[in-house]
Formats: structure tokens, sequence, C-alpha cells
């Protein structure tokens, strides 16, 4: 049955090692992303959060249930469609040798498509790095790095952009940039996101939602003020009260 509700929904995925370990990593996880929204998972280290993530774009299987884009079942797509429709930035930004601009054009490519260097330095601008689509990505900052790497995102023009702690690898300073930079994208592009973080602060100030898992179960789901309101072992609620009390 078709679903208007959500972008993105998980219907009791589970998601089990096979023989001999058996190791059940996620167990019947259940929510829905609406148009827009930008869904936190926050847990601490070992909850299944990036697991979740890679099962999002069918980097890895569901043992069991469904993942629906757009009320329909993701299977139904080849991997390369999905992953057209469903970006991905990761913890370190894995650029490709070569230039800047090798690397915005590279999905596209793969998608049979050409875009310009006039649409090229357009993306680039959108994330302050204007000028630097002929820079060699080996010459880039930490914080430089990830911005063409969200910038190599958005050239596939997504539908939902998933993020698997994208500022964990920087410092402070750097951290605090791109995190601006990505709530000015999201924002402006009307995203659908799920952003995985270890950080209850980073959640309550990104999130409109918020999915809390420990050993790959869901103990919490709901919006972020009532959430991060709660106190749950391996986050800290007075974070999260600071930014929604």
């Amino acid at each position: 049955m078709k679903s208007d509700r959500y972008v993105l929904e998980c219907r009791n995925v589970t998601r089990q090692l096979p023989a001999p370990a058996k190791t059940l990593l996620l167990h019947e996880i259940s929510f829905g992303v609406a148009k827009a929204e930008v869904l936190a998972v926050l847990g601490p280290s070992g909850a299944g959060k990036s697991t979740l993530l890679r099962l999002l774009n069918r980097l890895d299987e569901p043992t069991n249930g469904e993942v629906l884009l757009d009320g329909e079942d993701y299977r139904k797509l080849s991997p390369r469609t999905l992953r057209r429709h469903v970006g991905m930035i990761m913890q370190r930004a894995y650029l490709f040798p070569g230039t800047v601009a090798e690397n915005v054009c590279f999905g596209p490519l793969q998608d049979g498509r050409t875009i310009s260097d006039f649409e090229i330095e357009s993306l680039l601008e959108q994330v302050g790095l204007g000028g630097y689509s002929g820079r060699d990505v080996t010459t880039l900052s930490g914080g430089e790095a990830q911005r063409v790497a969200i910038t190599r995102a958005l050239a596939n023009t997504p539908e939902v952009l998933l993020l698997d702690e994208p500022t964990s690898a920087l410092d402070e300073l750097a951290k605090r940039d791109v995190e601006e930079l990505l709530e000015s994208l999201i924002r402006k592009r009307g995203l659908t996101c799920v952003w995985v973080t270890h950080d209850a602060a980073q959640a309550g100030r990104m999130a409109d939602s918020v999915l809390l898992l420990e050993a790959g179960r869901v103990v919490d789901f709901g919006s972020a003020a009532a959430v991060l309101r709660k106190p749950h072992p391996g986050m800290d609620a007075q974070e999260g009260e600071a930014r929604h009390g």
C-alpha cells in the first residue's frame, strides 16, 4: 500500500549477520521521515546507528522488514538509481584523486549526465568554495574536504540525504562551520535528512525529531524537544534541555 505521509520509512527492519555469528545488529526498527524533516539517530557507540544508515542506502540489506522511498519498496530500484535519490555523507571526506571539479561531477557522470563548469562553480560557491574547482584535493584542509564531499552529494540533487556523523572528524571550529553550512543547505533545498550522531547537543541544534537506539533497538522516537528532555543512558539530557527546555 502506498503511503504519502513519509518520504523515507522503515517498517520492522531487522539486520542479523549470517551464520555462524548470527549477531543481531538491528531489531524491528520502525520510523518515518517526512519531506524536509531532519531526523537525528542518536545513541551510544555500538547502538546500530551506522548499520541503520547503511541499510537505508542498500550498502547492506535488511534481513527482515522493508524500507520505503516515497511509499514504495526501495528494492524495486537499482542500487545506482536509489543512490541518486538517497545521497550519503560520511564521517570522513573520502575524495577521489584529482581536482575538486572531478570529484563534484563524479556522481552525475555515473548517471550519464554532464554538469557544466558554471554549474560546478555555482555548487562550490554555495558551500563557500568558489574558485576551488581546479584545486587538487590533496591540498585541502579537513573542513574544505568535507565541503567538497557535501558538494559531490548535492550534485546528484538527492531527495534524501544521509549523514553519518559528518562533523565528528573535524576540529571544533570546522565542526561548527560545516554544521552551519549543512543547516543552511538543508533548509534552503528542503532536503529530507537522516543525521547519525552520538552528540545530543548537535541533535538538539539540527533535528526536528530524534530516534534513540540502544543495542540495536528503538528506545525512544519522537520530536527532538520531547526525546531530548528525558534522561537516557548514554545521552546528556541536560544538553538536550539546554536547547529545547
